[in-house]
């Protein structure tokens, strides 16, 4: 199966580069799409240079900074119109170990689960560098999203995730509306809704290697109203539905 990485970016050009490597080195053989905001930092054309050397890197350039879940929006869809089956998500800033990839891939290659997602809070929490009242927040989110939306997700906010071609194909990822941490729920939200079977791996997560977070309080506002709003859409059901397809 055609595996490939899809990483947004926004300055990451320090840390791209030995995630780069780190990636090419794994046995899975994946390939990478960086979607990139026109950084000013250079990013982009450093993956442009890349992508002449190596065939398994590639480019998708925006024009403006339009927010994380977008990129990934236009990630996916890029993915979807080649022949990958295996779609993974991952931050450029090595808070996702690429060591832990291939735990990610295995069940949603052997068709034990439509989607994994590399959880911080399953069987405990495993978070490094990170401040307390951070890591509070990210807990209390957890915890909120799933008093309201029945979603029996431990880490719904987390960004690092493995997806079935078809599970991306069923969900409507073109009407996804949310950004940040909204845009994860809303993602799993639609998959767990649709009864597409999931895995939660855990993994540790160390708090960017270097640069800036992209952290902001819109984001938290965002995610805060879009359980409610997902609550709603789905006429207050708390249960997946049956799912729509068998062979995923």
């Amino acid at each position: 199966m055609a595996s490939i990485v899809v990483i947004p970016t926004y300055n990451e050009r320090n840390n791209l580069p030995p995630l780069v490597e780190a990636l090419l080195a794994l046995e899975e053989n994946i390939n990478i799409l960086v979607v990139d905001d026109n950084s000013p930092d250079g990013t982009g054309q450093w993956v442009q240079e890349q992508s002449l050397k190596n065939s398994r890197i590639h480019l998708l350039s925006r024009s403006q900074k339009n927010g994380l879940g977008r990129a990934y929006v236009a990630g996916f869809q890029w993915a979807l119109e080649r022949d990958y089956e295996i779609i993974i998500q991952m931050d450029a800033d090595f808070s996702h170990n690429p060591d832990d990839l291939s735990k990610l891939i295995a069940p949603v290659k052997n068709k034990q689960a439509a989607f994994s997602i590399g959880s911080r809070y399953a069987h405990g929490v495993r978070v490094i560098n990170w401040p307390l009242h951070r890591l509070i927040l990210s807990v209390g989110a957890s915890y909120y999203v799933h008093a309201i939306t029945g979603m029996p997700i431990h880490d719904p906010t987390g960004g690092f995730k493995c997806w079935n071609r078809k599970t991306l194909e069923n969900i409507n990822i073109e009407t996804i509306q949310s950004n940040g941490y909204g845009f994860q729920i809303e993602m799993s939200h639609r998959a767990w809704r649709r009864g597409f079977p999931f895995i939660e791996v855990p993994i540790i997560f160390t708090d960017r290697f270097q640069g800036t977070s992209k952290m902001s309080l819109g984001i938290v506002f965002e995610a805060f109203f879009m359980v409610w709003k997902l609550l709603l859409q789905n006429a207050c059901h708390r249960t997946p539905r049956k799912r729509e397809i068998s062979n995923f």
